[in-house]
């Protein structure tokens, strides 16, 4: 009887880890991963600060299968005029794919456009006079652009 329950109960705990084992990545991503990606993907200053981080150090959240990939600013230049706007691109993207990937795209669009707004006019704060006016004329027609045009 006893030999019996032993080989029930390490039979069990065989199937349990075979079980884990071929569990597929996705059983695997942390349940707080919309709040993360909602946290990274805010108008603020500080909501970039923390992507720029996460980016910066991407195996510390591969538990989470972030999609990081990126073509920047797509078909426009990413540093338009010598404006850096390519890491507010960066973002936009990680937005975009996330959100798509979690088929919560649509809910999430404007907000995800409006914070690369938002970036790319910290970037245009770095200006003053002509440049500033013209960095935020560029960041304005690029944000039109996502809001008609971004899908």
């Amino acid at each position: 009887m006893r030999r019996q329950l032993l080989a029930t109960a390490a039979t069990s705990a065989a199937l349990v880890v075979g079980t884990l084992a071929g569990a597929t990545p996705a059983a695997a991503v942390p349940a707080d991963k919309s709040q993360v990606l909602s946290g990274w993907t805010q108008t603020t200053a500080t909501s970039y600060t923390t992507w720029a981080a996460a980016r910066a150090n991407q195996s510390a959240w591969s538990a989470y299968a972030f999609n990081w990939s990126t073509d920047y600013c797509s078909t426009s230049p990413d540093n338009p005029f010598g404006f850096p706007f390519q890491m507010s691109c960066a973002r936009h993207d990680f937005g975009y794919r996330n959100y798509k990937e979690a088929g919560a795209f649509d809910a999430n669009k404007a907000r995800l456009d409006n914070a690369l707004y938002a970036d790319l006019k910290r970037v245009c704060a770095a200006y003053s006079g002509v440049k500033l006016t013209s960095c935020n004329a560029t960041a304005w027609t690029y944000y039109q652009a996502v809001d008609k045009l971004g899908s």
